[in-house]
């Protein structure tokens, strides 16, 4: 046991005591949970410490010296995991374990149903628990070991008050009946796609590519997607396979030696490795004369025209009723998802769970007749009943 910044914490660094914090965790109906990890030169998040905290007290598990697999029996548990801001978590746990927790309470989702907009834990300790969190290093290198005391603090103060603060959190919630949307939320988060992206659409993230055309934009797609693939497949972020203005570059050029490849900008030694020259050489000559891909076919209807002097009047509404329930508007409704559900978008969030019941039922009666917004000088727009 080390006592630090953040109170006292164990320092894990072996399976034989990993496995005994499994056993522990299993007899809990909830814990904390937080990753430290790198991804800044890797495609996939590479995680360097798990940070878990249970009503016994903190744990600081070395993922370098540790297999965290063993953990998916927890994460699969009825237990709730406590975490905050965890979508990139969530990734770095389905990766080094094959799964992300079956049940989750994200903090800075909750906070956001009581007025809060995308707080960070240190804002949240400090207003809810009045609790002043330790400064990070932005510079931390968390693979390299040993990791010193200064980083184990931090490490440990991201969750050694999580679980106080659910606490605090949830008791508000409960009161003003928001914990289901809140649930519905976390689910939300949970159950996101966090596979690699589509080497296909790769060219699309890339903005040099806009201005390109006819079989340039077709080598360029080949490319793009031959970029990712080959990221994915060696564990490299994609700029560092080949930088996007060496995509442009080669798209413009279609080069067809290694000598044309290496003298065209943005592409460098790095590019050409490995035999890595010669299969870009290939996909650029199989894509030389093709046709680029066109954009996805329309599988949603059009937005009726006789509805759209309707958005800029129910955005009002919306927003009006986010200062109302103290939510962020962005979080309650969307410009984009009022414009699904006017186009009648399958699966369209606002006919779904809570924003069905706040947002997603009242714009269908206005829409059906049933409903009408009028102005008061007071309350601003007021949804009434139609009346005859």
């Amino acid at each position: 046991m080390t006592v630090g910044g953040a109170g006292e914490y164990t320092l894990i660094e072996d399976d034989r005591a990993f496995a005994d914090l499994l056993d522990r965790l299993a007899g809990q109906d909830r814990y904390a949970i937080d990753t430290e990890f790198h991804r800044e030169r890797t495609y996939f998040p590479h995680v360097a410490l798990v940070q878990i905290a249970d009503e016994h007290g903190v744990a600081l598990v070395d993922a370098l010296s540790v297999d965290l697999t063993p953990f998916s029996r927890i994460l699969d548990s009825d237990a709730v995991a406590v975490m905050h801001a965890a979508r990139q978590d969530m990734e770095v746990l389905e990766r080094s374990t094959g799964i992300v927790p079956r049940r989750l309470i994200d903090t800075q989702v909750a906070a956001g149903f009581l007025g809060y907009t995308s707080p960070s834990l240190s804002t949240l300790l400090e207003r809810e628990l009045k609790v002043r969190a330790l400064k990070a290093d932005r510079l931390t290198d968390w693979l390299r070991r040993p990791l010193k005391p200064a980083q184990l603090d931090y490490a440990a103060a991201d969750v050694a008050y999580l679980l106080e603060l659910h606490d605090v959190l949830w008791t508000r919630l409960t009161e003003r009946g928001r914990d289901q949307w809140v649930l519905d939320a976390c689910e939300e988060l949970r159950t996101e796609y966090r596979g690699p992206r589509d080497p296909d659409d790769a060219w699309r993230r890339i903005k040099e590519l806009r201005h390109l055309r006819g079989g340039t934009l077709a080598v360029a797609q080949a490319v793009a997607g031959w970029r990712e693939r080959r990221a994915i497949e060696t564990d490299q972020t994609p700029r560092f396979v080949l930088s996007d203005l060496g995509v442009v570059s080669v798209a413009s050029a279609a080069p067809t030696t290694i000598e044309e490849l290496r003298s065209l900008r943005g592409v460098d030694g790095r590019s050409l490795r490995g035999g890595m020259g010669d299969d870009l050489l290939s996909v650029i000559a199989a894509s030389v004369g093709s046709r680029p891909q066109r954009a996805p076919a329309q599988t949603v209807p059009e937005l009726p025209g006789e509805l759209r002097p309707a958005v800029p009047l129910i955005s009002a509404w919306v927003s009006q009723l986010a200062r109302e329930l103290e939510l962020e508007t962005s979080m309650l409704a969307t410009r984009a998802d009022l414009e699904d559900l006017l186009r009648g978008v399958p699966e369209a969030r606002l006919t779904q769970g809570w924003r069905a019941e706040l947002v997603g039922e009242p714009i269908r009666r206005l829409l059906e007749g049933e409903a009408a917004l009028a102005f008061d000088r007071t309350e601003g727009l007021v949804l009434e009943d139609r009346q005859g």
